[in-house]
């Protein structure tokens, strides 16, 4: 009789994203796979259909929801859990002066408080089996990314904590793995809305640049999500824990985040998000004109 196989719960595994990459490369890791995500309908019918595959509808927002997972992930397990991948997460891309504070707070929720709750959630589970938590963090938490303030900081928030972690659940035998992703491909941009930039903004000039920075141009020349998940699961089933930097040029923004006097590594990042000196014209141009009288009516 074969020995049962691992299990790994992996959040946010929408057609065409990471998290469905992760699953196809855990299952052909030989795991079994607890594929979640809220809306059921949105999953690879080739993923659903594997062997050894779970769709396990979840909100990840939900205690409610979140409970239920543990309740039937625990049925079918006998109260065990190999690996939990916290990958679901969201972004917004605006100026920091017109992010909606209610929408950073959401974005909060998604990208931080939620990974926290489904480890708090999970951890008899996994200390039950001395398994591993995988965070997918992002390099944009220790780069300062123009019009990504809020992204940056929620990343920046799942680092720390992940990395916190890491030292309160290793006497359990838990790992703790925190992925620095960067320049993946993946289905993340298709459906993003662009936050609208108002009239009264200091840069409504380049809002059309801003949204643009949305469109998937920064996934150019980026890894495949394929070669990235074969990276993750190879990390995982090698007993890595930490900081992990899978992802085109992830290993560089390593050493360069190390290394590097903050200046230099300004002068970079402008190559990839700037912004642009007309935002200063146009301030110029909007103090020039107050106070200047109306023209009389005619």
């Amino acid at each position: 009789m074969s020995p049962p196989l691992k299990t790994v719960l992996i959040t946010g595994c929408s057609a065409n994203g990471l998290g469905s990459a992760l699953a196809h490369a855990f299952h052909t890791a030989n795991y079994h796979i607890f594929a979640s995500l809220r809306t059921p309908s949105k999953i690879s019918p080739t993923l659903a259909s594997l062997p050894h595959i779970t769709v396990l509808p979840l909100d990840i927002l939900s205690p409610t929801s979140i409970a239920s997972a543990v309740s039937l992930v625990s049925a079918h397990t006998g109260g065990k859990l190999d690996v939990l991948v916290n990958n679901a997460g969201g972004a917004i891309i605006a100026p920091a002066l017109d992010t909606n504070i209610e929408a950073g707070k959401e974005l909060f929720d998604l990208n931080f408080w939620a990974a926290l709750s489904m480890v708090q959630a999970f951890a008899p589970l996994l200390v039950e089996v001395k398994g591993c938590v995988v965070n997918n963090a992002s390099v944009s938490g220790v780069l300062p990314m123009a019009f990504q303030s809020l992204y940056c900081a929620s990343k920046a928030a799942l680092i720390l904590a992940g990395e916190t972690l890491r030292l309160e659940l290793a006497p359990l035998g838990v790992r703790t793995l925190t992925l620095m992703t960067s320049g993946t491909k993946s289905s993340f941009w298709v459906d993003f809305k662009p936050t609208p930039i108002p009239e009264s903004s200091y840069y409504y000039g380049i809002r059309d640049y801003i949204a643009g920075l949305g469109d998937g141009r920064m996934q150019n020349d980026a890894m495949s999500a394929e070669e990235w998940a074969g990276l993750v699961v190879g990390a995982v089933t090698k007993g890595r824990t930490g900081k992990y930097w899978p992802g085109s040029m992830a290993w560089s923004v390593g050493v360069m985040v190390r290394l590097l006097p903050q200046g230099i590594i300004d002068m970079l990042l402008k190559r990839v998000v700037e912004v642009p000196g007309s935002v200063a014209e146009d301030l110029k141009k909007r103090t020039a004109n107050i106070g200047e009288p109306a023209e009389p009516a005619k």
